[in-house]
Parts: C-alpha cells; structure tokens; sequence
C-alpha cells in the first residue's frame, strides 16, 4: 500500500480501496505526539464546502475530503463564542474519490482560502449544482423545480479582481487558516489577476504600518487601487487611491474603494448577457435594478429598454453610478433602501403602472423582507434574481412564490472556481392567475 502522509495527502492520495466484502470499522481516534488524528468516513458535502463525518457521536466538518472517501484526518478543537468546535482536516486518503486530483497550489490546506482545489473541475459544477437544488428541495413550493448545469467559468484560476490580505510579523501577507486560525505567508495566490500578484511581489514584508491591505484590479483596463496609503519610502506602487475603473461589455464603470463589485470579471459579463436574455427584452420595457451598486444592471441593460431605474442607498456607489451612465437618456437614479423606494415607485417616477421587470441582486443576507413585500405589492411581470447565498435565495423564492410568481429557471454561475461559493440567477414570472 502507498502511504501518504502530513500535507503530502494534499498532492498526492493513497491507492488502497476496500474488498467489496470488507466491512469499514467505525470511525477512531488515533493517539498522536504533535496532534490528535482519526480515521474517517466521509458523507455528504457540508454548507462550508467541506465534508461531514461522524466522531465521537456528533457530527463534524471535515476540510479537503470527498464524499465517500475514508482518510485519516488531523483534529481541531477551539472555543468560539463559548462554544466547543471539533473540525478536521484531512491528512492521509485511505480510499480515495474518482473526483480527487493533485491540488497545484502549494498553500493549499494550509490557507484553506479554496476548499476545492482537490476535486475535478467538472464534479466542482456539480457539487455546486446540487448544493443549490438541495436548498430549493427545503422548500416545499419549490421542490420540484429544475437546476440548469453550472455556468463553468471562463478561467479556473487567475480570475480574482479583488483580495483583502492580513498583514503579520512586520509586514507579511497571507491569509489566516479558517480552522486552525494559523497566518500563511502567500507570496503569489493562483486564484488572483496577474495585476494583485504583481503587487504582493512589490509590497511584502514592506507593509508592517498595517494589519489589513486591500488591492483590486481592473481586468480589462489594468487599473488597480490600493489601500491603505502606506508611506513606507521602499512602496513604489502608489496607494490610498479612492476609486479605479474597470470595464464590463466594453463600457467604463468606476468602482468607488467601499464599493461593491463583482470579483471576476469575465464571469459578470457573462452573468449580464444571462440576464439580458432571460428577460426576454423587446426594447419597449421599464426595468427597475434594486440594491444596483455602481449600476451595473441599470446600465447595461439600459441599450435594451426604454427606461432603467437604479435603486442603492450606498452614498458612494450612487455617485458611481451617476458617472457610469454617462450620457445614456434612460437611466435613472434613487438614492433609498430597496424596501423603501419600490413602495412609491409607481407615483414619484410617473410610471403609470408596475415596471416590468425587477433585478434582484442582494448582498449575501438576501432581500429585506420589507423589499419583498414591497414587490409582491408592486407585482412586476418579471423578476430576476441574483444571488451568492443558496440559503438565503431559496428563503425569498419561497416568499415570491407564495405570493404569486413562477420560477421559470435557476442558473448556476461559477463565479468562484476552487471554491465552494456559487453565484446563481433565478428567473420568476408572474402568474396570470392572480
């Protein structure tokens, strides 16, 4: 038998599988020196992207395992908020998954920033697929409905246009493990732009004035911000910049510092034309973009439809907005919560009528149940939401269609390869019946 051992399991996996008439001894702890370890026998896929094991008659979060595989696994246990947390991460694979491959980055484990760097990128959609069908499967009104394919991403690696980094030991960058809470010095991450590794390149171990350091890159402009401002003479990048620019379908879009924006860039543009399609537009539309950011949707869209409104209440991202637009005629801002603003939308924009369709994109809590009443009461024709949390996108499915809608298609959108984090675009109609 090939033994793998300590984090050599992360590159490489044991070949040894069981006899089919072998039976599997229950899971068992194993005494160790430097650190308590127990053979494991894998199940289903855990809301973290990692796997789930029975140990010592509670249920535990395995890190770098698959479904149905058995492995020797390194256990963790801490306090958080009072509460005492087992979690594990795997060592050596005794059995090891048809899915599993050699991860090709050498902090995987360690940083524990992607959890799925050892599965196949094909089972990677998949999981993602089923992890979004198995929270609409919660819902009874939503239990049937039918999850497309993933959206594979246009790029596996190298996608990232933003990285937040922790700052240790007098100016080192990484990342702090999830489970072990260990710093990882990371002098070049796989999953960020050419633009974000040059910069770790330039400010490592130089940036020892902060614990906290952001850098984000446009993709298509070679735009890049930086922040804080560091006043360390050896720093030649400049930093402390208040926005950088970054363009999606060919169009300009400035992206304030506090601003959000999607993380990968060839990905958004593929989102966009999604959504464009999904909502059937003939030109002759009032679209409403609520919780709009810099105005992405509102924008692109705008080419399409008669008249785009742009709802934010984000002082900055409005003012963002404002400057995107240019000099496009049929776009229109509102400065207001989501839940506030669809109330009266109808009177204070004269719009005579319900708009026709509404663009959801949430942060990762979902809508406000006050913006979901709001549109309930409102009652679009069409609906599109767009969401980064399952939960919390089947929680709000279900309200919409308790309350009249349809949902015509859910679509997974790898918006983050090697990990477990999936975008999704749900599309709802409205029921005639009601």
């Amino acid at each position: 038998m090939k033994k793998v051992t300590g984090f050599a399991a992360w590159f490489c996996v044991a070949d040894r599988s069981p006899e089919p008439h072998m039976t599997l001894a229950p899971n068992r702890a194993r005494p160790d020196r430097a650190t308590e370890t127990a053979e494991l026998e894998l199940t289903e896929m855990s809301e973290l992207g990692d796997t789930l094991a029975e140990f010592e008659d509670q249920q535990i979060n395995v890190f770098g395992g698959i479904s149905g595989e058995r492995v020797v696994a390194r256990i963790y246990r801490y306090r958080r908020r009072k509460k005492k947390i087992v979690s594990a991460m795997v060592d050596n694979v005794l059995r090891a998954s048809s899915s599993r491959i050699a991860p090709p980055c050498p902090y995987y484990g360690p940083c524990s920033g992607c959890q799925w760097q050892h599965i196949d990128y094909d089972a990677q959609l998949e999981l993602k697929r089923d992890a979004v069908a198995g929270r609409l499967r919660n819902y009874p009104a939503l239990s049937t409905i039918a999850v497309s394919p993933t959206l594979p991403a246009p790029s596996q690696f190298q996608y990232r246009n933003h990285a937040r980094f922790t700052v240790r030991f007098g100016g080192q960058l990484g990342f702090s493990n999830r489970i072990t809470r260990r710093f990882v010095r990371v002098d070049r991450c796989m999953l960020m732009g050419e633009g974000i590794n040059d910069a770790i390149t330039e400010l490592q171990d130089r940036t020892g004035e902060t614990t906290n350091l952001s850098v984000r890159i446009g993709a298509n402009t070679g735009d890049r911000l930086i922040q804080p401002t560091f006043r360390n003479p050896e720093i030649t990048l400049p930093s402390g910049q208040t926005h950088y620019v970054e363009k999606l379908l060919g169009r300009p879009f400035r992206v304030a510092s506090p601003s959000f924006f999607q993380v990968n860039t060839a990905q958004a543009e593929a989102l966009m034309e999604h959504v464009r399609k999904r909502l059937d537009l003939t030109g002759r539309e009032t679209v409403v973009d609520a919780y709009a950011g810099v105005g992405v949707f509102a924008i692109l869209l705008a080419p399409h439809v008669a008249r785009a409104i742009a709802i934010e209440d984000s002082h900055s991202a409005i003012e963002d907005a404002k400057i995107n637009a240019g000099d496009l005629g049929n776009v229109t801002f509102i400065e207001a919560r989501a839940e506030d603003a669809l109330k009266t939308i109808v009177d204070e924009q004269g719009l005579g009528g319900p708009p026709d369709a509404v663009v959801l994109d949430p942060p990762r809590v979902g809508c406000h149940p006050g913006t979901l009443e709001a549109l309930l009461e409102l009652r679009p024709r069409r609906v599109t939401y767009v969401s980064c949390d399952p939960p919390s996108l089947a929680r709000d499915l279900d309200v919409l269609v308790r309350g009249g809608y349809s949902v015509d298609s859910v679509d997974p959108v790898d918006m983050f390869p090697q990990t477990y984090h999936v975008e999704c675009l749900a599309t709802l109609t409205l029921d005639e019946e009601w």
